[in-house]
């Protein structure tokens, strides 16, 4: 599969994101690069097309113009999309998502810290400042939220967090950000169950000892 066009390999990551719940019916779009075009998940894949797309649904175009902003069915987060292609060549696949357990700290506003060793090459996933997803801002705070950390991009990936939103993850390839997107979300849920664990219990002592 990871020898496949990168049309095909969206398709199949993007089932697979969904089935996992790594992101929802309310969004979220999956992009990858193949030389100087990038392809690109359509608007609607999640509310519409609940992420059972066809190859024909996935846009494309060149990364150096804007020539995708004409087509209708591009995504409305696309313009962050080309941006961090643009100002990262190391990156080859960008995903945003809406993973269920890394929502609640984009709600509180809260970065998510390695507790795993899993998950330790990453970093700490940062929030970025709030801005709306069509909009430009979105853009440069993922982009400013990114940079600094080339050598993680390098090695893998690395991811923001959008406030009330989502996650951005950018990677090496497609399989390289879905790999790091589904650690970080089982990151977060480590984190989140310490809350409901007991107490630890109080040693056992035999009478009389």
């Amino acid at each position: 599969m990871q020898n496949e066009p990168i049309p095909t390999q969206i398709l199949y990551i993007a089932r697979r994101m969904f089935e996992r719940r790594l992101t929802d019916m309310a969004g979220g779009n999956i992009s990858g690069r193949a030389g100087d075009d990038l392809y690109i998940t359509p608007r609607y894949a999640g509310s519409k097309q609940h992420w059972q797309l066809s190859e024909a649904d996935i846009l494309h175009g060149p990364i150096a113009s804007d020539d995708l902003f004409q087509q209708p069915r591009f995504s409305r987060e696309g313009k962050m999309h080309l941006a961090v292609y643009r100002e990262f060549p190391d990156v080859g696949a960008v995903i945003h998502a809406h993973p269920f357990h890394v929502l609640p700290f984009c709600v509180a506003g809260r970065a998510i810290e390695p507790v795993l060793e899993a998950t330790q090459k990453f970093g700490i996933t940062p929030v970025v400042p709030f801005a709306p997803a069509h909009s430009g801002d979105l853009a440069r705070y993922v982009v400013a939220g990114l940079r600094g950390r080339e050598a993680n991009l390098r090695k893998q990936a690395a991811a923001v967090l959008l406030p009330k939103h989502g996650i951005v993850v950018a990677g090496l390839d497609l399989w390289a950000a879905i790999d790091a997107l589904e650690r970080i979300d089982w990151n977060a849920w480590c984190i989140l169950s310490q809350a409901a664990m007991p107490a630890a219990p109080i040693p056992y002592e035999p009478a009389g000892s």
